[in-house]
């Protein structure tokens, strides 16, 4: 098939080389513009642009995709479909329309489950067991198109968002190449709207530790939350990052006050959380400092037994 491809992270990167790999021909790739990055705000290009780049295909970063310049300079293309996998922007139903089979999406979660921008994080967020990549017939709406192909995963129980995105590239790109390869066979699957679920962008305060939350809450946000807005409380007005974290048996000791350090000593971090519960801290990043575990850091700072995290 003659493919322009959208997207822009490294999860989409997978899917335009097996892509190539199928021996498809790929008549441009649409990424995101340059942005700054880097403490020198030095112009980056997004993954898709690198290795479109490395490969020599066409590449467009229209700043505004819902213009006449940008629909003439889409048609052009003169492409069987288009495939998109998290290019970053809503597409207009002119750009859905013009090619004979439409749009084909890559939506890392089991649709109509955790339509939106952060499927990943927010399935690990709200203690999701398992996962998954849909391919999708794309229409006007918030990934409300007829399904195609879907693959099922599971999620491992320490496992975060990064690592679990990694994994779901990989199939993604799998379930890609069997629903270009079946295209015509396929019969297109209308979503239950009634079991939609929503996984909007995440902000920076989403971040913020709520230590009246139960342990299991708090760990999945902190394997949910990576690499943005990561999970994070404040220790004398600094910023502390957890980056590991796991539920503590609650034995028979009163806990009460969310928040409070239960246990500061032979590398056990300990904190009290919301319904009788505690959280172990295995690996943790004050700010200014490397991102350490909880031996080292409990070298190197004297945390004392009903101190407070927050605030």
């Amino acid at each position: 098939m003659k493919i322009v491809f959208m997207g822009t992270p490294n999860a989409a990167a997978a899917s335009l080389e097996r892509i190539l790999q199928d021996g498809h021909e790929v008549v441009a790739v649409y990424t995101q513009p340059d942005k700054p990055a880097g403490r020198g705000n030095k112009l980056s290009a997004s993954p898709v642009k690198e290795f479109a780049l490395l490969h020599n295909l066409p590449i467009y970063q229209p700043l505004k995709i819902k213009t006449p310049e940008a629909l003439e300079t889409f048609v052009s293309h003169n492409a069987d479909v288009a495939v998109v996998v998290a290019y970053g922007r809503i597409l207009p139903q002119t750009f859905l329309e013009a090619f004979p089979k439409g749009a084909i999406n890559v939506h890392f979660s089991l649709l109509p489950k955790y339509r939106g921008a952060a499927p990943v994080n927010w399935a690990i967020v709200r203690g999701e067991m398992e996962t998954g990549v849909t391919t999708m017939q794309m229409d006007a709406g918030l990934d409300t198109g007829g399904m195609l192909l879907q693959r099922e995963i599971e999620i491992g129980e320490n496992e975060n968002a990064i690592d679990l995105m990694r994994k779901l590239s990989i199939l993604g790109a799998d379930l890609l190449s069997e629903t270009l390869a079946m295209f015509d066979e396929l019969t297109v699957q209308p979503q239950d709207d009634a079991q939609a679920t929503y996984a909007p962008l995440m902000k920076k305060e989403d971040g913020v530790i709520d230590w009246n939350l139960s342990a299991t809450e708090i760990k999945n946000r902190v394997r949910g939350f990576q690499p943005f807005p990561m999970s994070y409380t404040f220790y004398q007005g600094k910023k502390l990052t957890i980056w590991k974290a796991r539920e503590m048996e609650n034995g028979k000791r009163k806990m009460e006050n969310g928040g409070e350090i239960l246990e500061a000593s032979g590398g056990n971090l300990i904190v009290i959380c919301g319904n009788q519960t505690a959280l172990l801290i295995d690996e943790l990043q004050l700010e200014g400092k490397k991102r350490m575990a909880a031996l080292d850091f409990l070298n190197g700072i004297k945390l004392a037994t009903g101190e407070r995290l927050g605030g």
